[in-house]
């Protein structure tokens, strides 16, 4: 990966306390997640970190008739990054669904502190492949993988590096096979590394 990572980016989707154990959207193991991309963020020039960032009157939320309880509010703790997850490598930070009346899955849909879209920005950095992890699989995972494909980058979804909300039971496995079946290339972490320490021919 390091030899050819100039044109490859490692997306980290909403890694946040609030959809990690204890969290008000907790996902199942979804703390699992962070030594996953902690290992593999060194083996990338472009790291790219991603949040939900919610106004309190959100339209997802239950009180305003959407899916889901008051969750990465601005501003709180719970909108947070892991505390565990490792911020060394990590170049950009994306915000998504930040204004009360628009909600927002994939990352594509994110903008940065100078308000750049996310593909802008790759695109401008020459980005061809990604790499995504994060959470949730059957969510913002899977809405940032197909938008990935749908704009035309080479998409890599690290299955050990994403948890599912599953709502219904099979929910994430069938968010990878959709992922698979659009044209993503399904990898593990290890094999990732197996990759990479091949190209750089350790």
């Amino acid at each position: 990966m390091t030899a050819e990572s100039k044109d490859s980016a490692l997306i980290l989707v909403d890694i946040q306390n609030d959809f990690c154990p204890g969290g008000a959207l907790a996902v199942e193991e979804g703390d699992r997640t962070v030594a996953v991309v902690n290992k593999l963020a060194p083996h990338f020039d472009i790291v790219v970190s991603t949040q939900d960032w919610h106004p309190a009157n959100h339209i997802s939320f239950a009180a305003r008739g959407g899916p889901w309880p008051p969750h990465c509010v601005q501003g709180t703790f719970g909108a947070e990054l892991h505390p565990q997850l490792k911020r060394e490598k990590i170049s950009y930070y994306f915000r998504k669904a930040a204004t009360p009346d628009k909600d927002a899955y994939s990352e594509f849909e994110g903008t940065d502190e100078r308000g750049r879209a996310l593909n802008d920005v790759l695109r401008n950095l020459g980005v061809k492949k990604l790499y995504v992890a994060g959470l949730a699989t059957d969510y913002c995972v899977k809405a940032t993988v197909l938008d990935g494909l749908r704009l035309g980058y080479e998409v890599y979804a690290i299955t050990d590096g994403m948890r599912a909300v599953n709502v219904k039971p099979d929910d994430g496995d069938e968010a990878l096979a959709e992922m698979r079946r659009r044209g993503a290339h399904l990898i593990t972490s290890d094999e990732l590394v197996r990759e990479a320490e091949t190209v750089a021919g350790l």
